[in-house]
């Protein structure tokens, strides 16, 4: 989704399901933690807007965004979490760096996703600038956190 053209914080509130009895991960990557810190706030704070408990909701930090994928696993396998929140963010950089941290993160989490068949949501920042990223952690296009846990709660209403 082009956030250029829509706020991340805006979304369709439609058939969300009751998960006052579901349990969440958010794993959130340390790297970038001046953006990373406000997604994963907002995540946590869209999930108890909707009814998760707050004890129901599991926090913990992995060093970077290419971890997210054990990190998220980790939590995949446990039969007491429902769905898995994944917060990271890659900024272009000089080199092309992002480009594999971004593909084997997508891939790593989508394979996690169908291992364990639960959500593991991909809420990770692909900015060519860190102003670019502040704008999607809580900047002008709202919070990239708030979309990932909106995501989570939907994908639960598969189930």
């Amino acid at each position: 989704m082009a956030s250029s053209l829509k706020n991340l914080s805006e979304y369709n509130a439609d058939n969300i399901i009751d998960i006052s009895d579901k349990r969440f991960a958010v794993v959130v990557a340390e790297w970038n933690d001046n953006v990373t810190t406000p997604l994963a706030q907002g995540a946590v704070d869209t999930l108890l807007k909707h009814g998760a408990k707050e004890e129901n909701i599991v926090y913990t930090n992995v060093p970077g965004t290419f971890e997210l994928s054990l990190g998220a696993q980790r939590f995949a396998l446990r039969h007491d979490i429902d769905a898995v929140v994944c917060i990271g963010c890659v900024i272009q950089g000089e080199t092309k760096h992002n480009d594999y941290i971004n593909a084997a993160v997508a891939s790593g989490l989508t394979d996690v996703s169908l291992k364990y068949d639960k959500p593991v949501v991909f809420g990770v920042l692909t900015p060519n600038t860190l102003e670019q990223a502040l704008d999607r952690a809580g900047g002008k296009h709202g919070n990239k956190g708030d979309e990932a846990a909106i995501t989570a709660i939907k994908m639960l209403g598969l189930y």
